[in-house]
């Protein structure tokens, strides 16, 4: 196992710049999670982890040594694709061991490591099957057994949940995270989906245009969003948003919202009265109360567990979750006040307070 430090690093496709300036350091052991949009960079960081992508600019270090110019084969990493990239006409025993016979490992070495591959992922009936013959879970896991015979010092995985339905991710994403506990091995996870960062990630790194935003536990980038784009991404369904002006009064700080709506907001140093800017509220925290401002229902998913509420509040389209059963209907005013808000600098979306 390794740390994995990444300082100042850039890539650049010919004039397009790509990666901007990313550091991030990786522990030994952790696990941390690359999420942001499509585009920002995060599986060409990984590539470039990996040695796939030259790095233009900056350095990365596996295990203390700067790999800037070393080969993919000589990084002592494992890579796990999206498209799994099994070989269609070997057996799962021999795709999962085909890296250790070009190493030139024996063949007592190899069924050795294999069959312990195969115990840790519950694949041990399914070794002498070819790929065709198993489903998009078991495909998932001989290629993670594979990336497992190698023993290598970090694990790297390119979104490798995106193929499968929504039932067989979670599952997944459960079984990567107990392999994850038991091999204690750094990991490095790309995904779009930050439901699967929130709930696999030690650390998480927020990327956007190539930079990244925040970076930080799961909890600390959910409770503490730096500014408007993390706050917006980390969170499902996501934050509210709200265009505002500050209004002081005998109780202490609001935002006026429009139509002389207005919603209670935490106070801080530097909130001047007048200023211009955007109230956060998740929606978990908006609750259905007398004392709250009026809310345009437009649509009510019921969920089991909760219920969506999906409004209109003074113009803007906003979503509450509550865990109450309500038999709202569209067109109905209710109230809505919240338990938790943010404020974010209207320009350049930073975090206020």
């Amino acid at each position: 196992m390794a740390a994995v430090s990444i300082r100042e690093a850039e890539k650049y496709f010919g004039k397009t710049h790509i990666i901007r300036g990313v550091s991030v350091d990786i522990p030994d052991g952790e696990f941390c999670v690359l999420v942001g949009p499509s585009g920002c960079g995060k599986s060409t960081l990984l590539r470039m982890i990996a040695g796939l992508e030259e790095i233009t600019g900056g350095e990365i270090a596996i295990g203390g040594r700067v790999v800037n110019d070393v080969p993919p084969k000589e990084r002592d990493i494992a890579m796990v694709f999206q498209n799994y990239a099994l070989y269609p006409h070997m057996t799962v025993a021999d795709n999962m061991g085909f890296s250790l016979k070009l190493a030139g490992r024996s063949r007592d070495d190899v069924r050795e490591r294999v069959g312990a591959a195969a115990r840790i992922l519950g694949l041990g009936d399914y070794l002498e099957r070819y790929p065709r013959q198993l489903s998009g879970g078991q495909r998932q896991r001989v290629a993670m057994g594979r990336a497992i015979v190698r023993d290598p010092q970090v694990f790297l995985f390119d979104e490798p949940l995106s193929n499968l339905d929504a039932k067989l991710r979670v599952a997944m994403r459960t079984e990567i995270k107990e392999l994850h506990q038991r091999l204690k091995t750094t990991s490095v996870y790309v995904t779009h989906d930050q439901i699967e960062a929130m709930t696999m990630a030690d650390k998480i790194v927020v990327m956007n245009a190539g930079r990244v935003e925040q970076q930080g536990t799961p909890l600390e980038l959910y409770d503490n969003p730096a500014n408007l784009f993390v706050a917006g991404f980390i969170g499902s369904p996501a934050m509210n948003f709200m265009p505002g002006r500050l209004r002081r009064n005998g109780t202490g700080l609001e935002v006026v919202l429009g139509d002389g709506v207005a919603m209670r907001a935490p106070d801080g140093p530097g909130l001047a009265d007048g200023r211009e800017i955007m109230l956060g509220v998740r929606p978990e925290h908006l609750a259905v109360r007398t004392d709250g401002v009026p809310a345009e229902v437009i649509v009510v998913e019921p969920t089991g567990m909760d219920t969506q509420i999906y409004c209109k509040v003074a113009g803007n389209e906003i979503a509450a979750v509550v865990r109450e059963r309500h038999d709202f209907r569209p067109g109905e005013v209710i109230r809505l006040a919240p338990t938790l808000t943010y404020l974010f600098d209207r320009d350049d979306g930073a975090r206020l307070c």
